[in-house]
């Protein structure tokens, strides 16, 4: 709990004093992109002061040239911090309360993030919109498909938002693998413990190759890919094996 703590307060204390200036910098000269440089060192320096170590493996399908929505598991808070750190430039959709912390929220909004109010519908689908007009533009986005982190590490049932998103714009999903982050920090524990989080990139699948209809092939196909990077205990149980639900 002690670790937890520490890198917490020291990662609130460098979006405070080092984001600020840059956030103000953003904001004078219209461009996020140094900003977005600093965030993602921010969540380089606090996977390191956690003693987590990150082995990356299929470099080689990130795909160029074209926009992508990158869709990895989610196993623990860490991984997403993990996974930041790994990516080219994207774009997130996340949950609206993270907008609301002070320097951080500001910052996201500059840099093109988009909040979801999931427990509100037409927001919710609103959003999706604007990550479609912004996928259709050429950026690239992080987007869990699971919608929530896992209780207990084992890949769940894929939400169909994300999905949604990919077959109306044409772009390119890459499944991610992330392995090892529950173990890190457990969902429902206040501790990190050190450790590797390993992340797979699997080939890129088109998603102009899919229909609204054909949407649930698109999900099991994504499911499958992700499942195929993890260990035996962080695939699903038998009474969970459905790819998404219904």
């Amino acid at each position: 709990m002690i670790r937890a703590i520490f890198v917490t307060l020291v990662t609130f204390l460098y979006i405070l004093v080092v984001g600020t200036p840059f956030l103000i910098h953003a904001w004078l000269t219209g461009n996020p992109e140094t900003l977005y440089r600093v965030g993602v060192r921010g969540a380089r320096m606090a996977l390191w002061l956690a003693g987590i170590r990150i082995e990356v493996r299929g470099r080689e399908n990130v795909p160029r040239g074209r926009a992508a929505i990158y869709m990895p598991n989610h196993q623990s808070n860490v991984d997403p911090a993990a996974v930041i750190t790994v990516l080219p430039r994207v774009a997130v959709m996340a949950k609206r309360e993270f907008f609301r912390v002070p320097v951080l929220g500001r910052g996201m909004i500059m840099c093109g993030f988009i909040p979801v109010e999931r427990k509100n519908r037409e927001r919710a689908i609103a959003a999706v919109e604007r990550a479609v007009s912004a996928l259709r533009a050429g950026t690239s986005f992080l987007g869990y498909p699971e919608g929530t982190r896992s209780p207990d590490g084992r890949l769940q049932a894929f939400k169909k938002g994300v999905f949604v998103m990919a077959i109306k714009s044409g772009a390119l999903v890459v499944p991610m693998s992330v392995s090892g982050a529950s173990k890190i920090m457990p969902k429902g524990e206040p501790v990190i413990r050190p450790g590797r989080i390993r992340i797979t990139f699997q080939q890129p699948i088109d998603a102009g190759n899919y229909t609204m209809e054909r949407r649930g092939e698109l999900i099991q196909r994504t499911h499958d890919a992700i499942q195929k990077g993890l260990t035996p205990e962080e695939w699903p149980t038998e009474d969970a094996k459905d790819a998404f639900e219904s």
